[in-house]
């Protein structure tokens, strides 16, 4: 009675909050949070940013895991699709973070860092970026120090409005990363201008190099002039040992992707559920890539 009470206490909290209706339900599914919205069951998994010299996590990207009322899987691009339509992206979009949120306390005290996904159109069509989530934030003791905002930073086009959405968030003390850099429209002038804590190097940049001797000579250089912008570098999309080693060699010194780790409900990586409950599972790491780091 105690986790059912706890549960309708953090549902009512929820939808004043983030002003939701009827529509809306909390609900603890075997262990974790999950939420039912616009007809759609959603939950979070997470996948570690690897720190390479300290060998173990620098945080974890949260990752949308979405479902019809038949259980058939919805990828997250379909999902904020359904909820444009539907007219509820804003509440959709920030019930998506909060559920992530939710999730990510039960790694414990030693989670490091939550990275999130902001939805593009709400970076130009939102004023006071983060104001309603920090109000989650702060009734759930996680500071906005703790969480890194990803933005695509080729999916928005109107710059003064990009900048102001950055500002906004880095006012209340969010971190910024620029996410799949190298993708589409990516320049290394709109980093000087965004500033961002991390970027995000788009995974084909590493996949490529491994068959590409041009890219792999070039890819420290970029690494380089990344850092010399007070930015530290992530590559995404490491899924092998060489990989690895090219990831290594340009310096980067933090690794996201399969290798590392594969995107996991909140329990595998943690050890305390905000609902009160424990388990004692460790967090798990792939055995022969805590090798790869021994060597």
């Amino acid at each position: 009675m105690h986790a059912l009470h706890r549960l309708n206490a953090l549902q009512n909290e929820l939808r004043s909050t983030l002003s939701l209706n009827d529509d809306y339900r909390l609900e603890v599914n075997g262990e974790d949070v999950r939420a039912n919205f616009i007809g759609m069951h959603l939950s979070s998994v997470f996948q570690p940013i690897v720190d390479l010299r300290r060998k173990e996590p620098l945080g974890y990207e949260a990752l949308l895991r979405a479902s019809d009322n038949k259980g058939n899987s919805i990828e997250p691009p379909a999902a904020f699709r359904r909820a444009e339509v539907a007219e509820r992206l804003v509440k959709f979009d920030r019930l998506c973070r909060t559920l992530h949120t939710l999730n990510f306390l039960n790694m414990g005290n030693n989670r490091g860092l939550l990275f999130l996904n902001v939805h593009p159109e709400l970076l130009v069509a939102v004023n006071s970026h983060g104001k309603v989530f920090e109000q989650v934030l702060h009734q759930h003791d996680v500071s906005t120090h703790e969480v890194v905002i990803e933005i695509h930073e080729g999916a928005v086009s109107e710059e003064k409005l990009l900048a102001a959405a950055i500002a906004n968030y880095r006012e209340r003390g969010y971190k910024i990363a620029i996410d799949d850099f190298g993708k589409e429209h990516s320049n290394l002038e709109r980093l000087w201008t965004l500033s961002p804590e991390y970027v995000k190097l788009d995974g084909a940049i590493i996949q490529q190099a491994a068959f590409n001797p041009k890219l792999q000579r070039i890819l420290p250089k970029l690494v380089e002039i990344i850092r010399e912008l007070d930015a530290e570098v992530i590559v995404e999309g490491v899924e092998t040992e060489y990989q690895l080693e090219l990831a290594r060699h340009a310096g980067i010194y933090f690794v996201q992707g399969y290798l590392p780790g594969r995107p996991a409900h909140s329990l595998s990586w943690g050890t305390q559920l905000i609902l009160g409950s424990a388990m004692s599972q460790p967090p798990v790491f792939m055995r022969h890539f805590e090798q790869t780091l021994r060597g």
